[in-house]
């Protein structure tokens, strides 16, 4: 079995268990994400899957957040983008462009999660928490717009 056919195996199965159809236009928009690499806005979203209507773009999304099958990432502007959750998609980050907005996923290095770990450790313990998981995002200037920038 592929990755992919896992995912949107793994979605049907989310879906159903809210008495939700896996459509082929979901579908369109999982594929759209899962092979995107990085988040993606509503506009990018549709421009990548042109059989995706933006009247059910968003309402096709909200039903995916609800499922536990895509969540939103914040970046540095109004602009919401998406992805497939981490149990779909694996365990990353973000760098995020404060100029333009782009957001990238960067997956981390095994020295990198054990140096988060450890950091997080230490905050919780001086907050009296205690840590379940983490989401790290840094912000700076894409490779674009450090060109405009420098």
């Amino acid at each position: 079995m592929s990755a992919a056919s896992s995912v949107h195996e793994q979605v049907a199965l989310r879906l159903a268990g809210l008495e939700q159809r896996y459509t082929p236009m979901r579908q369109a928009l999982v594929a759209t994400l899962a092979g995107a690499g990085r988040p993606l806005s509503i506009p990018e979203i549709l421009a990548s899957t042109v059989e995706l209507p933006q009247s059910s773009a968003y309402r096709n999304v909200t039903t995916l957040i609800d499922a536990g099958v895509v969540r939103r990432v914040s970046g540095v502007d109004d602009h919401g983008r998406f992805e497939l959750t981490e149990e779909l998609a694996g365990h990353h980050h973000h760098l995020a462009c404060g100029r333009c907005g782009k957001v990238e996923d960067v997956v981390p290095s095994p020295r990198l999660e054990r140096a988060m770990a450890e950091a997080a450790r230490a905050v919780a313990e001086e907050q009296g928490y205690r840590v379940t998981g983490h989401q790290f995002d840094l912000v700076g200037f894409c490779p674009g717009c450090r060109l405009a920038t420098d």
